[in-house]
């Protein structure tokens, strides 16, 4: 799921989030069904492909100007999509979007009559799922015109500028602009082409990253560092990866966090997140890290270079990631501090028993609607409200198109095989089988404790809070249970009333946690300092 800082690249998810907008009212079906005329201004260098998006909100005569209309898939009901591919669309042809058919959460047709502002986004890298609007993507003025009635035609006209670092820094108090700068510009760049993944696409693949150096750090020292390796939850990106970087460089400065190194890696891909876990539609994103970029990283700086030294850390979809990490290669890690992480328990994947006879996506045993997102104990979104955005807004980079190519067997069509229908819910038993066998965290670990225990007791930390927002606390009591079933020694700290987005808060400190997850790590790194 979505790590705290990196829930969209505008940055504005959270807002979305938090806020309780009223769901749109549907009427009896308009007269006629709807269609969006949707072309490209001539400014445009065409042609240009894509998926075009349009959005469409209720509002008022007197409502106040906005620059953009959009969903969320944390309050997923409020605005109205519509959705189609463009292979070849240049300025003065014309694009007709069929606001009936790919649409949700319902035919345009069947929106309440009133007034209502559209726009139009081409999401030309089919990314849109992942992380919003990105650079290059193009979109409409938003327009306003009352339904039922003919529409004007959205000219895609802007360009999205890629996004200038400078402004996140404007943004903080003046005191604390020159040293962020400071520290994210000090962040060294990784930047490593796998020949294990490169061979799989038969093409360059690169592995990226930034690298946080602790006070004083010598590269012709003799002096070594423990290393943790940090990644961020779905929504995150290199761009990002390298502000994490900056802020692990200011707390070291300050003395908060002991001296390490940090290499804070970039797991987003055109399909959402690899996880570093290896996949039949992803590649080999494990083996390349274990095998390959760590090798080399260790050869580039002065890293322990041994279990003891090397640890890991993530958030959300990260903290899968990193459990994931420790739990297949145990031997090579010290230990992994997982917070918030996705399920690692498939008896409740995000609310659903993927194995139970007839399981459903959408609805529970009893017909209800399965609960996905909930703030502040109210629930806000479902699962199937969830999942069927996803759905029109496109193929790649959705969280649960993700999760499939990372962990579905590869179909005919070459894609992954889907764990449930987008449109029932329906679960299908033998991807959940293929799920179970290969990445289901708690069942490998009960199926292979022998072999695992020696390497892996001990080194499982989990913290997550009671009031997840994605209910993923309910899957960690289940890994808990199993390690305790076996007699394992692990760690598993339910932080009382925190959600997905401020369990890294201590003592009044957003990220307070960092300082006691490095320094758990440093006390195993050098026990007797």
């Amino acid at each position: 799921m979505v790590a705290p800082e990196t829930i969209g690249r505008d940055g504005m998810r959270v807002a979305f989030m938090l806020a309780a907008a009223a769901t749109l009212a549907y009427a009896p079906a308009l007269a006629e069904p709807v269609t969006i005329p949707v072309t490209v201004a001539p400014t445009i260098a065409g042609p240009v492909s894509g998926r075009v998006i349009v959005f469409a909100q209720k509002t008022q005569p007197d409502a106040k100007p906005v620059e953009a209309v959009d969903s969320s898939p944390f309050s997923p009901t409020d605005t109205a999509v519509a959705a189609r591919e463009v292979a070849s669309l240049s300025p003065g042809d014309v694009a007709t979007v069929d606001a009936d058919t790919d649409t949700y959460p319902a035919a345009f047709s069947k929106l309440a009559p009133g007034l209502y502002r559209f726009q139009a986004v081409l999401d030309r890298n089919h990314d849109y799922n992942y992380g919003g609007r990105g650079a290059g993507d193009i979109v409409s003025p938003v327009v306003e015109a009352r339904l039922p009635g003919p529409l004007p035609t959205l000219v895609l006209r802007d360009v999205v500028p890629e996004s200038d670092p400078a402004a996140s820094f404007a943004r903080l108090p003046e005191a604390e602009r020159a040293p962020a700068l400071a520290a994210w510009q000090a962040a060294q760049p990784v930047d490593f082409v796998s020949p294990k993944l490169s061979a799989f696409w038969g093409r360059p693949v690169h592995m990226r990253g930034w690298v946080a150096l602790p006070p004083g750090y010598d590269p012709r020292g003799r002096a070594t560092y423990p290393t943790a390796y940090l990644t961020g939850g779905f929504g995150s990106t290199a761009a990002s990866a390298r502000f994490a970087a900056g802020r692990m460089i200011r707390r070291m400065a300050a003395g908060k966090m002991p001296p390490m190194l940090w290499v804070v890696l970039d797991e987003s891909s055109p399909t959402g997140t690899h996880e570093f876990a290896d996949s039949v539609n992803n590649g080999p994103w494990g083996e390349a890290l274990t095998s390959e970029l760590i090798p080399s990283l260790e050869k580039s700086y002065r890293m322990d270079a041994r279990s003891s030294g090397r640890f890991l850390n993530g958030h959300s979809s990260g903290g899968w990631a990193t459990l994931w990490l420790q739990t297949r290669y145990p031997k090579l890690f010290g230990g992994t501090w997982s917070t918030s992480p996705d399920p690692s328990d498939f008896h409740d994947f995000t609310g659903i028993d993927i194995y139970a006879p007839g399981a459903n996506a959408y609805v529970d045993a009893a017909g209800k609607p399965i609960p996905l997102v909930r703030d502040q104990g109210r629930e806000i979104a479902s699962l199937r409200e969830f999942g069927k955005l996803e759905a029109v807004l496109g193929a790649y980079g959705g969280q649960f198109a993700s999760f499939d190519w990372v962990f579905s067997p590869k179909g005919p069509d070459g894609r992954p095989v889907p764990l449930f229908d987008r449109t029932t819910g329906a679960v299908d038993p033998a991807v959940a089988a293929y799920w179970r066998d290969h990445y289901d965290i708690a069942y490998r670990i009960r199926r292979d404790w022998p072999v695992l225990k020696p390497d892996l007791d001990g080194k499982i930390h989990i913290l997550v809070g009671t009031a997840d927002t994605f209910h993923l606390d309910g899957p960690a009591h289940r890994l808990k249970a199993v390690l305790d079933g076996l007699g394992a020694r692990s760690s598993f700290e339910f932080l009382p009333g925190r959600s997905h987005f401020d369990v890294y808060q201590a003592n009044g400190d957003p990220g307070g946690l960092y300082d006691r997850i490095a320094a758990e790590m440093y006390a195993v790194a050098r026990p007797n300092r």
